[in-house]
């Protein structure tokens, strides 16, 4: 069985972290990591006009200096959007200094002080530096659609069948996702639009 939830003593030892945001309008967030890439994103967002949904994108730095165009249309169709490093660093494996750095590098290319730490990995001493100029944002629902051990089916019905206010959606608009992707996203949009969800985006 999947646990779906952050692990407690992770929540615990970061409590300033955002791992959700509770609401009284009923809104869930959906979240796209690891774009912009060429088609996979254009197609995301086709699907989120289709539905009049917004999302928060967490892009990656030297995606954005690849792909300016369409980094320019996500926030052309006005969703939010957020740093998730210039190159995709692990930061439990990584300096804080060097961490840091590539955060920042990424801010050259992406405006706004939102943030989240790729695999969700951040060591206390780079948080300590980081939440003094970023808003960290986590997630409390994942899609696993990244995995390889996790069918199209599984995918969808791990967002479906765990919706809830506040909840943060995390999908990925990347290469090694786009199979699941293709298949969960339409029906996660169906079902929070079916169980009356509203789309909110993470200012």
């Amino acid at each position: 069985m999947i646990n779906l939830s952050p692990p407690k003593f992770f929540t615990n030892l970061f409590p300033n972290l955002i791992w959700s945001i509770p609401n009284k309008e009923n809104k869930v967030y959906l979240t796209f990591d690891d774009g912009p890439t060429e088609v996979i994103t254009h197609w995301v967002l086709d699907q989120l006009k289709k539905y009049d949904a917004k999302a928060t994108f967490f892009c990656l730095g030297k995606k954005v200096e690849m792909h300016p165009e369409i980094f320019e249309r996500i926030m052309a169709e006005g969703h939010a959007v957020g740093n998730h490093t210039y190159s995709h660093l692990k930061g439990w494996e990584t300096h804080t200094g060097q961490y840091v750095q590539d955060v920042d590098f990424a801010a050259d290319f992406i405006p706004g002080k939102l943030f989240r730490p790729p695999y969700g990995r951040i060591k206390p001493s780079q948080f300590r530096v980081l939440r003094k100029r970023y808003k960290v944002i986590m997630w409390d629902l994942l899609s696993m659609d990244y995995s390889r051990n996790i069918s199209r089916r599984r995918c969808a019905n791990i967002v479906v069948n765990n919706l809830h206010s506040g909840a943060i959606i995390v999908f990925h608009d990347s290469k090694k996702a786009e199979k699941n992707l293709r298949y969960a996203l339409p029906r996660a949009l169906e079902a929070i639009k079916a169980k009356g969800y509203k789309f909110g985006v993470i200012e």
